[in-house]
């Protein structure tokens, strides 16, 4: 049975960092494209970050939003990663960690097939 489970989140004031962690038990992700998606009050879920590996070679892609400011990394094969820095008031939601068995569309939802239950980030003014 496949999990992903968040870690990392809490309440920080704005211009302060988080590291969202994301373990991913069940089979192994080497090859998945694992994202990161965030869905705040109100609003649709939207992309934040995903990582997909091709041989030696890995690929990282960020919402233009968060470019700049959030690291997505890899620890191993089953652990994922999302450095967040200089972080807004806006940036506050629940943020999801995702896995995708392929690399097409990676920031829409749907493309994913796994999901984690998510962990609540705060960010006061």
């Amino acid at each position: 049975q496949v999990q992903l489970v968040e870690s990392g989140g809490g309440l920080v004031q704005a211009g302060g960092s988080l590291r969202l962690s994301c373990a991913a038990s069940g089979g192994t992700f080497s090859t998945y494209v694992m994202g990161w998606f965030r869905q705040a009050p109100g609003k649709e879920r939207e992309f934040v970050a995903a990582i997909r590996q091709n041989g030696a070679v890995t690929y990282s892609y960020y919402a233009n939003s968060v470019r700049g400011r959030f690291t997505i990394s890899r620890g191993n094969a089953n652990l994922v990663y999302l450095r967040m820095n200089s972080l807004k008031p806006e940036d506050t939601a629940v943020y999801y960690c995702t896995a995708a068995d392929n690399s097409r569309e990676m920031k829409t939802p749907e493309t994913y097939k796994y999901w984690g239950q998510g962990t609540q980030v705060t960010v006061s003014s």
